[in-house]
């Protein structure tokens, strides 16, 4: 969806002067811009090579750690910005499907006063994927402090009486924009069809617990690229484990009514 007055094959660059620090939501409307099949096009800077070519490869800069490929986003800005190697022109989604999976970003417009803004790979990742489907970032990542004792019983008893579940764990996401939820990480030993579906099942009995309004998401521990899995992998210990808990406990085990109960 275009700005009033500004043609979609620029929208990209309206986008890019309305961001700033903190403005996360202008920083989202860049986002749709590039996503849009029909305007998102970017100029990429080749450091080796021609368009297509066996040994064509992106420039690259790194900012605090973080690897990005230097672009720009018109024809105007690539003669502003003196390259005078190859590019080529290439769609928004097109080109964070081929960079995210390695953890590139983009870089538009390096060469412009204040430097430019950067596009993480998370995010292209959300371009790739569908923004609508992954919370905004950056993303505030913590332990739930929401005491939710008889969800977490229900849920670990529902995932125990699901074979293809191996183990759960937890974290409160707070998006950069919209409301924080509740994710529950998910560890399974198949992830075929089926198992799938009797996961969603697991989750649409265990929910019923779940405090009115409390958004529940899940992630796939099995997820490479995901920061909700990446963080929970780091930070989160299970709060079922199928395989801790596959000789009788002693004692109830944590997430479990005692027997009986």
């Amino acid at each position: 969806m275009s700005a009033p007055g500004t043609p979609a094959t620029g929208q990209v660059e309206h986008m890019l002067r309305q961001v700033a620090p903190g403005r996360y939501d202008a920083y989202e409307a860049l986002l749709r811009a590039l996503a849009d099949p029909a305007g998102g096009r970017l100029w990429m800077l080749l450091w080796h090579g021609r368009p297509g070519s066996p040994d064509a490869q992106y420039g690259n800069m790194e900012v605090d750690g973080v690897c990005y490929a230097p672009c720009v986003t018109s024809a105007e800005e690539l003669a502003a910005s003196g390259w005078t190697r190859a590019h080529e022109v290439v769609g928004g989604p097109e080109i964070a499907r081929a960079l995210y999976p390695d953890r590139w970003g983009v870089w538009l417009n390096p060469h412009a006063p204040g430097g430019g803004v950067g596009i993480p790979w998370p995010d292209l990742r959300r371009i790739a994927t569908g923004l609508d489907r992954m919370p905004a970032g950056p993303l505030r990542l913590s332990e739930p402090a929401i005491e939710l004792p008889q969800f977490y019983a229900l849920l670990a008893q529902n995932a125990h009486r699901t074979p293809v579940v191996r183990s759960l764990r937890r974290a409160w996401v707070h998006p950069a924009l919209g409301s924080p939820y509740l994710a529950i990480g998910l560890d399974l030993y198949d992830a075929g069809h089926a198992a799938v579906e009797s996961v969603r099942a697991m989750m649409r009995q265990s929910v019923t617990a779940v405090p009115e309004g409390l958004p529940v998401s899940t992630v796939a521990m099995s997820d490479p690229h995901d920061p909700v899995t990446l963080w929970l992998r780091a930070n989160a210990r299970p709060f079922y484990d199928r395989e801790a808990h596959a000789a009788p406990p002693a004692g109830p085990a944590y997430g479990y009514p005692p027997r009986g109960a």
